[in-house]
Order: C-alpha cells, then sequence, then structure tokens
C-alpha cells in the first residue's frame, strides 16, 4: 500500500487522511484520484470504465507502429472504455478515430476524455461491431481490449470489487467478444486490414483458432507484452 499513498501524495487534491480510509477499505487509488496517465495522457477515470493499464499502451505503440501500412488508415476501437485507445491513436496518428461501447455511462467518460484532450473521435453506442454494420462503415483497422476473464476466474480484490463488471468478464472461457468480433468482422473490414487484439495471457491459441475459422487467407501473430506473457493477437491479411 505504500507505493498507493505515494501516487496519493503526488496527485489527489483533496483530503489526504480521508482517500486513505477510502484505500484502506479497497478502493482503487486511481478512481481515488479521478484520473490515471496513459501513453502521456491524462484521462478520467471511475467506477464506470477499467483503469487503462500499461499492456493497452503496448497495444496502442503497436497499432501506431502496424498502421503505417496504410495510407490514412481508418481504424475503429471496439469496447472503448474510458477511450484511452481511441484517443491517443487520435492524437498520435493525427487523425479521426471510430470508438464504440455498450455501456452509456462509458461513453461519458470517453467523451468527457476525448473533449479535454482534444481528441477526433467519433463515438457509437451499441454492442461489439453492430453500430458500424448499421452504418455501412468500412474499416482499414480493428483495435479491441474486450473483456476477457474467464467467469470462474479467481482475480485480485481490489479489480474484482472495483472495476465494473461488464469489462472485465466474458463467456466462453473468455472468448465470448473475440469470437463475436471476428465473426462479424467481414462485414466491416476493407480489402486489407488488420486487428488487433489485447489478450488474456493463455487464449492465444484459442483466438487464433478463431480468426483461422472465421477470416480467409490471414496470418496471426502473437506478441509478448514486457513481463513476457502472451498479450496480444494481431491478424491480418498482407
Amino acid at each position: 500500500m505504500r507505493k498507493e499513498i505515494e501516487y496519493l501524495k503526488k496527485y489527489y487534491n483533496g483530503n489526504l487522511s480521508d482517500a486513505i480510509k477510502r484505500l484502506e477499505r479497497g478502493e482503487a487509488v486511481q478512481y481515488i484520484v479521478g484520473n490515471v496517465d496513459f501513453y502521456g495522457y491524462e484521462l478520467v477515470v471511475n467506477k464506470n470504465v477499467l483503469i487503462p493499464r500499461r499492456e493497452t499502451e503496448e497495444l496502442v505503440e503497436e497499432v501506431i507502429r502496424r498502421s503505417k501500412r496504410f495510407l490514412n488508415p481508418i481504424i475503429i476501437d471496439v469496447g472503448t472504455g474510458s477511450g484511452a485507445i481511441a484517443i491517443s491513436l487520435s492524437k498520435e496518428l493525427g487523425i479521426s478515430v471510430y470508438a464504440s461501447d455498450i455501456s452509456k455511462k462509458a461513453l461519458e467518460v470517453a467523451l468527457k476524455n476525448a473533449t479535454k484532450i482534444n481528441a477526433d473521435v467519433v463515438f457509437f453506442k451499441g454492442d461489439m461491431l453492430k453500430p458500424y454494420i448499421n452504418k455501412k462503415i468500412k474499416v482499414d483497422i480493428i483495435v479491441s481490449n474486450p473483456p476477457y476473464i474467464k467467469e470462474y476466474e479467481e482475480i485480485e480484490d481490489v479489480v474484482k470489487n472495483n472495476e465494473p463488471k461488464i469489462a472485465l468478464y466474458a463467456k466462453n472461457d473468455g472468448l465470448e467478444y473475440y469470437e463475436n468480433i471476428l465473426k462479424n468482422a467481414k462485414y466491416v473490414l476493407n480489402d486489407e486490414f488488420l486487428i488487433a487484439f489485447e489478450i488474456g495471457s493463455d487464449q492465444s491459441e484459442d483466438v487464433k483458432a478463431l480468426a483461422i475459422k472465421y477470416l480467409e487467407n490471414v496470418k496471426v501473430e502473437t506478441k509478448k507484452d514486457l513481463s513476457g506473457k502472451n498479450r496480444f493477437v494481431f491478424v491480418y491479411n498482407y
């Protein structure tokens, strides 16, 4: 808890003793402070959105690198939460990005962040790819860090008791949303495409199998995070 208290001292502007009591009761330090640094941008966070992690910064970094394959890429961020991925990509690439979430409250946070940071992000409310299919939007890159924790999986109390369950858990051994996206991706993808996922460390082979099942002539690549765990899957056809 020493690390969290130091974080509070550095970033919290309110009554420190009250904040420490909240911390002792198990509240996440980022929610107490009310914001978090992500890819150099200060994002508002509350209990309606997942707290962006360092691993997701690595996903953004990799998408930026791979996006150079495309001229003026059209990108969608599926399950945007706080807007962290979409906002960072918009700012770093200097483009407009689409983002969606099924949670109205999460979208309110994401819109607040995009406005605060002056990022060009167009938000839609809806489940997975449905908003883009309905609007007949065609894209080059799909990025998603969907819920992927198995319903029976044990996780840290600070995560389980603070962060929104809708952003954490998925059916079908955590594969529900990967399958949903891969199954319907053909309706929104351009001829050349990239799909970039953050995954659970034991899910790479299952996600790869789903990609091969639903998409023709694709390459599937797994990449480790900085801690050496399988953390990202990239599906592409170029």
